[in-house]
């Protein structure tokens, strides 16, 4: 291992973004131009950069709307970028909603919408049902945040929100064509929660969306979970006749993430072992699986040989019980410093692969066997940081966050924990 391991950590982590590039990503799966109009409409944090991936590649006249991240923008000519808040949705994000249905409403069997959906695209794409108001959708959301909802739940909620979401976008686009092209940050890669599924089948119900209300006791917006209890206006279902011209083509997976990961480590002389690209639960309990194979490997030399990298992927959540700044990425990270207690021969990097972890400026951070140490000699108490949810201000601390910016794609988190060679 010729490479420090904090520079060895962040090269798997920039190969694990250099793969889902939507400038690499996008131009192998795009459709052939169509007789008539190409309508490009699209959701996510890397939306408007699949956009400007669209423009240098096709071939023929487009237009079109995409709705980003505050912050994730590309330039476009032809295609309008719009900038909204997430994870919370704002004016922009719905009026952006509004007028990417209304574009394609009213289209023939000879035209084309090309969809661009990546993860994020669920909070953007923020067009609320007839009988519920922006600040409903506000105040669900920021309760589906606090109480740990996973992915999975969180988007059955929101497709039951929504004008849009949950197949409602190429069932108003029908008969046109409708291309998805899609970046995947979800745990299984379904493209139904995806951004919510806009143009897909959507295979869950209102009770489904009430049942994950009820689960964690939410009361927070009455009358979305009244709207719930109604179950009327469902859902765009699988076998639905207006889905008969949509195809959807997955571009980019955390899978591939991982494998780039691999391939990098491997060319560092260094063997990876991929955990999973699908990993969930609370941050600092997969930080204590983590931290028990980790240590496995280091002492008996299983499930591989050191010098060893740890790779896995998904969507960790965090229940808010303290008041601290820190997104999932920085928890799982505290956490695995704390059950390490600074063994000698473990690093590790825990990055969000949009670049910002939660609502920070932080992609993740690095820790090292010293973390706890260094905090220490700072006055920075690991285990008191971690109570407070305060993971950012403890690796801030070090001077350990990750800072990319936007990187204008998103195949969820990506974790790399190395395992340093056995001394006996």
């Amino acid at each position: 291992m010729s490479q420090a391991p904090r520079d060895l950590l962040l090269s798997l982590f920039r190969a694990a973004l250099a793969v889902a590039d939507p400038m690499q990503a996008v131009p192998p799966h795009l459709p052939a131009p169509p007789k008539g109009r190409t309508i490009v409409v699209g959701a996510g944090k890397a939306s408007a950069a699949m956009a400007a991936a669209v423009e240098r590649h096709w071939q023929g006249p487009l237009e079109g709307l995409v709705v980003t991240r505050y912050g994730h923008g590309a330039p476009c000519r032809q295609i309008e970028i719009v900038e909204a808040s997430h994870p919370v949705p704002d004016e922009r994000g719905r009026d952006a909603a509004r007028r990417i249905l209304e574009k394609v409403q009213g289209l023939t069997a000879d035209d084309l919408v090309l969809c661009l959906i990546s993860g994020g695209g669920s909070a953007l794409l923020s067009l609320p049902a007839p009988d519920i108001t922006l600040a409903d959708k506000q105040a669900m959301n920021k309760a589906l945040l606090k109480y740990g909802v996973t992915i999975a739940e969180m988007n059955c909620v929101r497709k039951h929100m929504s004008a849009i979401k949950g197949g409602r976008l190429a069932a108003a686009a029908f008969p046109a064509q409708v291309v998805t092209l899609l970046i995947s940050d979800v745990p299984g890669d379904d493209p139904s929660v995806v951004a919510s599924g806009p143009t897909v089948p959507d295979p869950t119900s209102f009770a489904d969306a009430l049942a994950v209300i009820e689960k964690y006791k939410i009361t927070e917006a009455p009358a979305v979970i009244d709207r719930f209890r109604r179950g009327r206006d469902e859902t765009p279902k699988p076998g639905d006749p207006r889905f008969a011209r949509a195809h959807t083509i997955m571009i980019a997976r955390p899978q591939d993430a991982l494998e780039a990961a691999a391939k990098a480590a491997r060319n560092a002389g260094i063997t990876p072992l991929i955990l999973g690209d699908s990993i969930e639960g609370e941050a600092r309990d997969v930080a204590l699986v983590h931290a028990g194979i980790a240590r496995q490997a280091a002492r008996y030399g299983q499930p591989g040989e050191p010098p060893l990298v740890l790779l896995s992927g998904g969507e960790t959540t965090v229940t808010v019980r303290g008041q601290g700044r820190g997104g999932r990425n920085a928890e799982f990270l505290l956490a695995l410093a704390v059950a390490l207690d600074g063994h000698p021969d473990i690093h590790a990097i825990a990055c969000d692969t949009d670049g910002i972890d939660g609502t920070e400026d932080n992609a993740g951070a690095l820790m090292a066997p010293d973390s706890l140490a260094r905090g220490w000699a700072k006055g920075v108490n690991a285990k008191a940081f971690l109570a407070n949810n305060d993971g950012y201000s403890f690796f801030e601390a070090l001077g350990d966050l990750v800072k990319t910016g936007p990187t204008l794609t998103n195949v969820n988190d990506f974790r790399a924990i190395l395992i340093g060679k056995r001394l006996g």
